[in-house]
């Protein structure tokens, strides 16, 4: 599958790999209108200024009919009678043993009508299991080429959209949906105040067929900010170093919410949801893994799928996500071990046959600047 930006990354020399099915750009190496590339400045670009990426992959879902909101609750962990009509929440979108199908992003535009944002490679599921459970009267269609995802962030992402004509006072996971002044050939593009990276942020969602004109034109607004065009690469680094799981890695049908520090998300005292009942049983007999944040003290750069070991070299878990923290320029990681290893505790890490030690920290790596 290609995002309607296709044509474009290609042209400017992206690096592309698969994401869920989709070809989609890691890194631009060689930069964009004369900047310098690759991951690292692109990941400095968010934290410092800005950087947009192309992230159509993500699927979208609508549901509508009489009753839909309160039939999306029944579906998911978190309690969407927390939000109204104009907020997002994240959710997590588990089967009945617990496991997690996907994690997601729940937007309400009304009652009747909600907007769901899961993973590329999750989308079809997803709707697939929204549609079996759906109740008469309840209409849930997969709509994931109906529209483009760019998102906007960094501290610099207000002012972006203000060359856009756009000056919103977006609470963060609210949304609106508007057409940009001066730029009605583009139609409505729906602006949510979300984002991965860890940073003031905004994604905008235009119609599938106006994501190209709406793209270039924020290249040329960023640029105003010595700006990056970024990739997932960038992506992967902003999201570890703020400890926030992707799903696959820190989230799988076998890696429940409870293993993954993600019990916030989880609303016991709803009626009712798929999964509660197994995750019950999980959170009151204690889960045999939790996830815990590392970070190296020495040169070592952990990376998925390496064991965790404990002073005395005995297995006790593996890494999930690491990376090298281009802000803190160490290597930092998400594991899950066992619940008997806390924050404070030092811990090593085999990579590839060397001992590397690390410290179990509190995540996230770096501060927080969402809100």
């Amino acid at each position: 599958m290609k995002s309607p930006l296709y044509e474009w990354h290609g042209a400017m020399d992206a690096k592309l790999a698969d994401f869920g099915g989709w070809d989609m750009p890691i890194e631009y190496p060689k930069g964009i209108t004369g900047f310098s590339g690759g991951t690292l400045a692109e990941h400095a670009a968010v934290r410092e200024r800005v950087g947009i990426f192309d992230v159509s992959h993500l699927g979208k879902i609508s549901v509508k009919g009489p009753g839909a909101k309160d039939f999306v609750n029944t579906m998911v962990t978190n309690d969407l009678n927390r939000i109204t009509s104009g907020q997002a929440q994240y959710n997590l979108f588990c089967n009945e043993s617990g496991g997690v199908v996907d994690d997601l992003i729940v937007y309400e535009f009304a009652e009747d009508h909600i907007f769901i944002i899961p993973n590329a490679s999750n989308c079809a599921q997803v709707a697939d299991d929204l549609q079996k459970s759906a109740p008469s009267g309840i209409a849930v269609k997969n709509i994931h080429q109906d529209f483009a995802v760019l998102a906007v962030q960094g501290p610099d992402s207000a002012k972006v959209l203000a060359g856009l004509g756009v000056e919103l006072n977006l609470e963060y996971m609210s949304f609106t949906k508007m057409v940009l002044p001066n730029h009605e050939d583009l139609g409505e593009v729906i602006i949510c105040r979300t984002g991965y990276s860890g940073e003031l942020g905004y994604e905008l969602l235009p119609a599938w067929k106006s994501a190209e004109a709406l793209w270039k034109i924020l290249v040329s607004e960023i640029a105003k900010y010595n700006g990056r065009v970024c990739g997932l690469g960038a992506r992967d680094t902003l999201r570890t170093e703020m400890g926030y799981p992707l799903h696959g890695h820190e989230l799988s049908l076998e890696i429940s919410p409870v293993q993954a520090s993600a019990s916030w998300a989880v609303v016991f005292t709803k009626d009712s949801f798929r999964g509660k009942a197994a995750l019950e049983v999980e959170k009151a007999s204690g889960p045999t893994r939790v996830l815990r944040a590392l970070k190296a003290n020495d040169r070592g750069i952990p990376r998925a799928g390496m064991p965790v070991l404990d002073s005395e070299g005995n297995a006790i878990g593996e890494v999930t996500s690491g990376t090298f923290s281009p802000t803190l320029k160490v290597g930092i990681a998400l594991a899950l071990v066992k619940p008997e290893f806390k924050i404070g505790d030092v811990v090593q890490v085999d990579i590839r046959g060397r001992i590397s030690s690390s410290d179990i920290v509190r995540a996230p790596f770096v501060e927080s600047h969402v809100r």
